[in-house]
């Protein structure tokens, strides 16, 4: 069995140069220390890192990992205890915001959710889901909805599947249906997006103040999240 490799103390430059750069920044993980802690690409490798030694840090840098891989979809590098990917080959960068804000900010322990893709709507009375199926070669999620509420249903699904097109990178294959950039079923991911295309406007202003403090703490660290 291979030995999970322990985090090394290394300057910024080390981190970029091995690790690639760096995707998401999350300012403050409450729940641990209130810490830094980024996600990095490189050649397709997902990194989770933080320059923070506290004790008991890299146990909670594998738990990060670990949700990264279950909310995310992505499947855990052996003999690592950080480390990441995708086996469709591709990095799913839009949404990576929100990987990390669900797998740092949020409560560890809740529950992922399995089965069918639903969500409550909150602008309407509505349940949204989202339902896989094979076409043409590709998984393509089409959109549907339950219950009253909204004077156009189609008109609300067109608008969350413009969500997906926002927040996960998606093509939409009809007014109603999208396919990831891959092609291929990441229910994982689909999940987790959902709350956030159904409610674009919210999401942008979430996304404003989540970056005015990933700008406060780069400039605190000295390099910028894009290098």
């Amino acid at each position: 069995m291979a030995t999970k490799t322990a985090l090394e103390r290394l300057h910024v430059k080390d981190v970029v140069r091995r690790y690639g750069r760096c995707l998401e920044l999350a300012g403050l993980d409450p729940h641990f220390h209130d810490i830094s802690v980024g996600l990095y690409l490189k050649n397709g490798l997902f990194t989770v890192w933080t320059f923070s030694r506290r004790a008991g840090v890299e146990g909670r840098i594998e738990q990060i990992r670990d949700l990264v891989c279950s909310f995310g979809g992505m499947a855990p590098v052996a003999g690592t205890i950080n480390q990441a990917r995708y086996a469709c080959g591709n990095s799913h960068e839009p949404a990576m915001k929100f990987l990390v804000m669900e797998c740092v900010e949020k409560r560890p322990d809740r529950n992922l959710g399995e089965g069918a893709i639903t969500l409550r709507d909150t602008k309407t009375r509505m349940t949204l889901t989202a339902t896989p199926r094979q076409a043409d070669g590709r998984w393509v999620y089409a959109m549907s909805a339950e219950g009253e509420g909204a004077d156009n249903p189609t008109m609300r699904l067109r608008a969350v599947v413009g969500g997906f097109m926002r927040y996960g990178g998606a093509e939409r294959v009809s007014p109603t249906e999208f396919t990831l950039p891959c092609g291929q079923r990441h229910d994982p991911l689909v999940r987790l997006l959902l709350p956030y295309a159904r409610n674009v406007t919210s999401v942008e202003d979430l996304l404003d103040a989540d970056a005015l403090r990933g700008q406060m703490t780069t400039q605190t660290l000295g390099f910028s999240s894009s290098v």
